[in-house]
């Protein structure tokens, strides 16, 4: 049981669409319907309103943080399972048809969470990469990638399978900006069609 109960508590966190409910909230409108159609502060920038993207963004961080860290008080071992469901659950939300974000934010909070050093890697990676190039979704795929070999260097072996598989979920999901790299037409940052992690 408590496997089982600690990846659905994962994905019952991840899948909670807080960028959907705030820009509701704040009659915006149906966030589904604009841009690009994700769920993540990426289109919630896409409105106009920095606060709610920002919002977004630090909510989406802090389910995958919560996740982590509620199932490893109650059930200790049992995190990454924890952490797994968080990803998959704001990736592929049951409730919004399994259209989700891309995960950049909450896999930051899942680092977090597995161990600070990772976190800490993580966001020098995503917030240096971006203030050097621009271009959001590279950095927050750089960071992603980063965290398995974070953990590697410093000897959480038991959990470079897992940042693995977590990594590939964000990657996939960012297939689209990856083309658009390799086409040299991926927005950056600042632009009317600016990026941000989704």
């Amino acid at each position: 049981m408590p496997p089982a109960a600690a990846l659905l508590i994962g994905y019952l966190l991840g899948s909670i669409p807080f960028g959907v409910l705030l820009t509701r909230a704040a009659g915006a409108g149906d966030l589904r319907t604009i841009g690009s159609g994700n769920i993540g502060a990426t289109n919630v920038l896409r409105t106009g309103r920095k606060g709610l993207a920002a919002a977004t963004l630090l909510l989406d961080l802090a389910k995958g943080l919560v996740a982590v860290l509620l199932v490893a008080h109650i059930w200790p071992g049992e995190q990454p399972l924890a952490a797994a469901g968080a990803l998959i659950g704001h990736c592929y939300p049951l409730w919004l048809r399994f259209r989700g974000g891309k995960g950049v934010a909450t896999l930051m909070g899942i680092a977090l969470g597995l161990g600070w050093q990772i976190g800490l890697v993580f966001a020098i990676l995503w917030l240096g990469l971006l203030a050097i190039t621009r271009v959001s979704s590279l950095a927050g795929m750089a960071a992603a990638i980063g965290t398995p070999v974070t953990a590697a260097v410093i000897g959480d072996f038991d959990l470079v399978p897992l940042l693995m598989a977590l990594a590939a979920i964000v990657l996939w999901k960012h297939r689209a900006n990856i083309a658009r790299l390799v086409d040299g037409t991926e927005p950056r940052v600042g632009r009317a069609k600016g990026d941000t992690p989704g």
